[in-house]
């Protein structure tokens, strides 16, 4: 899911594990809805299972935070929110630029809960002339030819794409030209960036994909189940051993 080239972050330089940090999200969605529902404290085992990790992992990706819980009490929800937000450096306002203003780009630009988790959307971008001045999310298009400038004025250090595969590359090295530093990749196509550049990509095709290989495999065992064995499957063979008895040895047969 995610390629990376850095420009390392302040949880690497700590020490904590890039698996541990790719779970803090989940850590953090299950915690604020517990917060919203006005629960002070929670065990390891229930915020385990709301984060769908076990409670011996999320224990150890914890103690990376310095945070351990209390004996018979469990974690302080609260305390947790913005231990974890802190760590993921949503403590702050991130200025984003979205690239690509079609039916993706503009779904993404009216995504509600970008500015909820420390992201705000800052710029619209697209290469359509047509577009430009057009207001998306209450946000206007602007024109591709003045990306950089666009990058520049917003302080933009995080771009997203969702241009078409063809043009991806190319707007991939004009955001890192401009200054971006990081980039969430939704075109479906592999991109090349220096060191100091981090990239995530969500390729929807690739997890449709993996989810069409798992129901293909629970029909043919829903199939098999239902044919009985394979007739045309070798038989079980049994394989002779021998232990000791009164009268010597004693064959017996076990399943090969």
């Amino acid at each position: 899911m995610a390629t990376g080239r850095n420009h390392r972050p302040a949880t690497r330089s700590r020490g904590i594990p890039e698996a541990t940090v790719a779970r803090l999200p989940l850590y953090l969605r299950a915690l604020t809805a517990l917060s919203e529902r006005s629960v002070p404290t929670v065990s390891s085992e229930e915020l385990a299972a709301a984060a769908g990790v076990n409670s011996a992992k999320l224990r150890k990706d914890f103690s990376y935070l310095g945070s351990y819980g209390t004996r018979g009490v469990g974690y302080d929800v609260e305390y947790l929110v913005y231990q974890i937000s802190r760590e993921l450096g949503l403590t702050q306002d991130w200025p984003v630029a979205i690239v690509g203003i079609g039916n993706l780009g503009a779904a993404l630009a009216n995504y509600g809960g970008f500015a909820s988790r420390g992201f705000r959307v800052a710029a619209l971008i697209d290469a359509d002339p047509a577009m430009a001045g057009t207001p998306v999310a209450g946000i206007p298009v602007q024109h591709a030819d003045d990306l950089d400038r666009i990058i520049s004025e917003n302080g933009v250090s995080i771009g997203v794409i969702t241009t078409p595969p063809g043009a991806a590359q190319q707007v991939c090295d004009r955001l890192v030209a401009a200054g971006v530093t990081s980039i969430l990749n939704f075109a479906p196509t592999v991109l090349s960036v220096p060191d100091g550049v981090d990239v995530r990509k969500v390729d929807l095709s690739i997890e449709l994909q993996i989810l069409a290989f798992h129901e293909q495999r629970k029909a043919g065992e829903d199939t098999a189940a239902d044919n009985g064995p394979d007739p045309a499957a070798p038989p079980v063979r049994a394989a002779t051993t021998s232990r000791k008895g009164p009268d010597g040895d004693m064959p017996a047969v076990m399943p090969a």
